[in-house]
């Protein structure tokens, strides 16, 4: 048959393929053509380009999702054991403070039942050595951990002084190195005048005398400096004491001391008396045979002031019991006493009424609008006293 009247047949296509039959031509050009591999794990980047032009989403992203979702998922997880770790920890400190608090508040009321109980023999060893009652305190709180150290309990040694040289009775205790020597003492008022001779006889604690009654800080570091503690914070620390439980106001009960310092620190005053405390104000209790003059003596302070501080001639012969104060009365009493008037008894006087307070005699009468000239005090008469 000539080659002009062959009959050209069109190629043959599977019906489920699109793999055109072998020998034939490709046709319909205008029919995307596939990958002739035909994996679906490899697609034709014509069929790629058409998925991302319809959006279709790929399995590539299906995965990318799972993904995604499992990274959300692991954050999650992720947060909640930290939100859980933070309620535990939440938790935890709900029980914890309580107790901290309580263990705080012990902590406290020991201190200031230890103040409460010495701070008078403080004040009555300011009076005497020119010591700031404040750095007293600060000591032996810090020292003997308000009366309950081993040192305090078994010698009472409150102020953890060493043996050097001393005669008395002996402790042994742990410190710097194994049972290291410590003073003993029979009582604890012992102990505190002990501390005061301790540091007015020793040169090295010279330089604290030269310093100001009031002024805490550089007491504390002084101390320091001369090598009383070998603590590094030690100065702070008696800094901290005093500023949070305000020991210095022992040290300035009204105003500055107008006492001299001693000049002779070797030499040990004999004292009889004891100082006391009230309305911000120091007070003795006369004794037979006592003086304006042999209490001044005592203490370093003018006889003078100290009878006109108490509204009394210097000349005048003090009887046993008489309340005596070293600085000069306030206005009126302390505040706890604002809405609680004084009851008169048999045998006051506005006179022992006025001491018993800490009151000035004048300010008394004034504050009750009353005569001193006229009037008569009665059993049973209430005063105001604030």
């Amino acid at each position: 048959m000539p080659v002009s009247q062959q009959i050209v047949k069109p190629p043959t296509i599977h019906p489920h393929s699109h793999i055109v039959n072998r020998g034939s031509e490709r046709n319909l050009r205008n029919t995307p053509l596939q990958n002739p591999l035909g994996s679906p794990d490899r697609p034709h980047a014509a069929t790629v380009a058409a998925n991302r032009k319809n959006k279709t989403p790929h399995h590539r992203c299906k995965s990318k999702k799972k993904n995604k979702k499992a990274t959300i998922l692991q954050k999650n997880i992720v947060t909640l054991q930290i939100m859980t770790d933070k309620r535990l920890q939440y938790i935890l400190i709900l029980l914890i403070l309580p107790l901290a608090f309580i263990q705080a508040q012990k902590t406290n009321a020991q201190y200031q039942e230890y103040i409460n109980k010495y701070r008078d023999l403080a004040i009555e060893q300011m009076m005497r050595w020119k010591i700031p009652a404040s750095i007293t305190l600060a000591q032996a709180l810090l020292e003997s951990s308000a009366g309950n150290s081993d040192l305090a309990q078994k010698g009472n040694n409150h102020f953890g002084i060493k043996c050097h040289g001393w005669t008395g009775r002996k402790t042994y205790h742990d410190d710097d190195q194994l049972r290291e020597c410590f003073r003993a003492y029979d009582n604890v008022r012992d102990s505190y005048e002990d501390h005061s001779q301790f540091l007015a006889r020793q040169p090295r604690y010279s330089k604290l005398f030269t310093l100001k009654i009031t002024d805490y800080k550089s007491w504390a570091h002084q101390l320091k400096a001369c090598g009383y503690a070998t603590s590094n914070t030690y100065a702070q620390q008696l800094i901290n004491i005093i500023e949070t439980y305000r020991l210095y106001h022992y040290d300035t009960p009204n105003t500055q001391h107008t006492a001299k310092q001693h000049t002779n620190h070797n030499h040990t005053t004999q004292t009889t008396h004891t100082v006391y405390y009230n309305n911000r104000n120091y007070y003795v209790i006369a004794k037979t045979g006592d003086t304006f003059k042999t209490i001044a003596k005592e203490y370093n302070l003018s006889y003078r002031k100290i009878a006109r501080y108490n509204e009394r001639n210097k000349k005048d012969t003090l009887r046993q019991g008489d309340i005596i104060y070293l600085e000069k009365k306030q206005s009126k009493a302390e505040k706890k006493y604002k809405k609680t008037p004084h009851t008169v008894k048999t045998g006051e006087s506005m006179y022992t009424i006025a001491q018993k307070y800490g009151i000035r005699l004048k300010k008394l009468y004034k504050k009750n609008k009353l005569n001193p000239k006229t009037h008569k005090l009665k059993v049973g008469d209430k005063l105001r006293l604030y």
